[in-house]
């Protein structure tokens, strides 16, 4: 049985929602609330499961897994229906540094911790804080476009006509975009492919006011 730590707004979590989702398979939901009492994720019981106090957090029988962009390789290779990565290396690399783009590059920068340290501990105001999420996001959605518009290999999804772990990383980030009023007209292919995702029921279902957990 699959048990995902998941929090409904974590974007890391919706990606592994969404991979799940697409794979068909059914898992046990444990929120993780990354808010109340100072952050669940903190407490000494997550804290031993995952050391970092991040979710998402898998377990699969007695394998514990964490970071999203492994979990869903890891997903990729033990339950092989519908891949989320390219059968040709070369797609496997296009598709990963899609992935990395948003995980490694916009997401690390505007994650909850990070907006929470230039608040709390820096002092920045909430007018600065929406600058430094604008600044970061913008810059990453525009290489992206870019990346993706000029691309033969882009389709209806990030890459080709079925949906990947590009895709699974891209729809989060532009609900989080939505979400802090960042504006989306100058990434037209961004947003004709999150449109066409949210088509399809895996990606529907995981979305963050579907989650038992929402608030």
């Amino acid at each position: 049985m699959l048990t995902l730590y998941t929090y409904f707004r974590s974007s890391a979590s919706f990606r592994v929602r969404i991979a799940l989702a697409l794979k068909g398979l059914s898992y046990e939901s444990v929120p993780v609330h990354l808010l109340h009492d100072g952050g669940e994720q903190h407490g000494s019981d997550f804290s031993a499961l995952n050391p970092t106090e991040l979710v998402p957090v898998l377990r699969d029988d007695a394998q514990i897994l964490a970071q999203s962009l492994s979990i869903i390789e890891y997903l990729d290779e033990r339950y092989p229906e519908h891949r989320l990565l390219p059968g040709d290396f070369a797609g496997r690399a296009r598709v990963r540094a899609i992935a990395q783009t948003i995980a490694c590059e916009i997401h690390p920068l505007n994650n909850l911790r990070v907006l929470q340290y230039l608040e709390r501990t820096l002092g920045v105001d909430s007018a600065s804080r929406q600058d430094w999420y604008a600044h970061w996001l913008t810059l990453g959605f525009a290489a992206l476009e870019r990346m993706l518009a000029k691309s033969p290999e882009t389709g209806q999804f990030c890459h080709g006509d079925h949906p990947t772990l590009a895709d699974c990383c891209l729809v989060p980030q532009v609900y989080n975009a939505r979400r802090f009023n960042i504006p989306m007209a100058d990434y037209p292919t961004l947003c004709r492919i999150n449109d066409h995702c949210m088509q399809l029921a895996a990606f529907q279902q995981s979305s963050p006011e579907c989650q038992p957990d929402a608030t």
